[in-house]
């Protein structure tokens, strides 16, 4: 029974990154006790961290899923790994063939040292709010508050929508 929805953000900008969270959407659908509700139009957007990196390509997907948000995470992990990241070699905010992180997990607030949800990030990333805003307007992010009353006034001008 699948009884949580998950917002996963994905991320690449190595090795034709279109083509990567095309097929990272595609694996995520394939996912034990998960189901890909929605999706996100593809954006690209200018690399956080170092600037010497190709841009992004970012997405979010809703799944809904019966496994708990830390069996999920490790899904996540080995569709990493799969797609042949190393994130313990990985450069922090460098480039990467692909990322995915649990953003929010149902109405549930995590704080444990692998896995943190909700994402705190999300309010200060246009490119993963932007994304959310698109397919869940009104979701409300726990300690966090309303997706679209957080994008309201986003600066959207960095981002690209390259595919929906």
């Amino acid at each position: 029974m699948l009884k949580n929805r998950a917002y996963i953000g994905i991320g690449s900008n190595l090795n034709d990154p279109v083509a990567q969270v095309q097929r990272a959407l595609t694996v995520l659908a394939t996912l034990a006790r998960c189901s890909l509700e929605s999706a996100s139009s593809l954006y690209t957007n200018p690399p956080m961290g170092p600037q010497d990196q190709p841009d992004y390509v970012n997405a979010v997907a809703a799944l809904d899923t019966g496994l708990t948000a830390q069996q999920l995470l490790q899904a996540l992990l080995g569709v990493e790994q799969q797609f042949g990241r190393e994130r313990d070699k990985a450069e922090h905010w460098g480039p990467r063939v692909i990322d995915l992180d649990l953003l929010v997990f149902g109405d549930e607030q995590i704080d444990e040292p692998n896995l943190k949800v909700p994402h705190s990030g999300i309010p200060e990333r246009n490119f993963v709010l932007l994304p959310l805003a698109e397919i869940a307007p009104e979701l409300n992010i726990p300690g966090q508050g309303v997706v679209a009353d957080l994008a309201r006034g986003f600066d959207s001008s960095e981002l690209q929508i390259v595919s929906n």
